[in-house]
């Protein structure tokens, strides 16, 4: 396993170079006869890879028809929240470059599931029937404090171990109620990818990249691809290492 670090000047850039090499590995992986299982984020970085997914899109060797789309973690809200990380990717670029509405698995929202715990017990049965054993990228953000996905420094899920999703119910960062895949799901990825920008993340990426870091301090720490693990950083992000 490989860990690199990219620097580039701004996050326009990282979008681009992240869109670039998606459609690269996705054409890849596709060549060999597979359907690529890649898993997104959200936030502002991954608004922008997606808006590049969608331009670079028709240049590409990509056939979206066979590319299998899921999620890291979810807000656990309306389905039609501007909160949901799946229907800003659905906005972004998956309507546009077509998708096969059936290989698009979004987590549960309140209009599927009672509750966030019944939601992951869904989504975690989901990735059982329809996932390949792993991801071949795997997308994340980092927060300030470290977290991605849904899992929080100190909290309690993340020493869950032997389920593939968990709820999370008093999220600091709002809103509270989420769905996240955990450690174990998370690391069963070939290709790990951290899209980080803006200034307010460079000592949580400084933190996760040290050598001993633990996962309960700063959880981006607790998570590598089985190939390689690549961290697309902006200037600012990167201006602590």
């Amino acid at each position: 396993m490989t860990t690199e670090v990219v620097r580039h000047d701004d996050a326009g850039a990282v979008a681009t170079d992240v869109a670039t090499r998606l459609l690269e590995e996705l054409a890849r992986v596709q060549a060999e006869g597979r359907e690529p299982q890649i898993a997104l984020t959200g936030g502002t970085i991954a608004e922008a890879v997606h808006h590049e997914l969608a331009r670079l899109s028709p240049g590409s060797e990509v056939d979206w028809s066979r590319v299998v789309v899921w999620w890291g973690d979810e807000r656990f809200v309306a389905p039609d929240s501007p909160d949901r990380n799946a229907g800003q990717a659905r906005a972004a670029f998956l309507s546009a470059v077509g998708v096969d509405a059936a290989k698009i698995h979004e987590m549960p929202s309140t209009a599927d599931a009672p509750d966030v715990d019944a939601g992951a017990i869904a989504y975690s049965d989901a990735v059982r029937t329809h996932g390949s054993g792993e991801f071949d990228v795997m997308m994340l953000g980092v927060g300030p404090d470290g977290h991605i996905a849904s899992l929080f420094p100190g909290f309690p899920q993340l020493d869950v171990d032997d389920r593939i999703a968990v709820g999370v119910t008093d999220s600091p960062k709002p809103p509270p109620e989420r769905i996240s895949l955990t450690f174990d799901a998370l690391n069963r990825s070939k290709s790990v990818w951290f899209l980080v920008s803006s200034e307010d993340k460079a000592a949580a990426v400084a933190r996760a990249l040290a050598e001993g870091t633990d996962r309960h301090d700063c959880p981006a720490a607790g998570v590598t691809g089985s190939e390689e693990t690549i961290w697309f950083l902006d200037r600012a992000a990167a201006s602590r290492l």
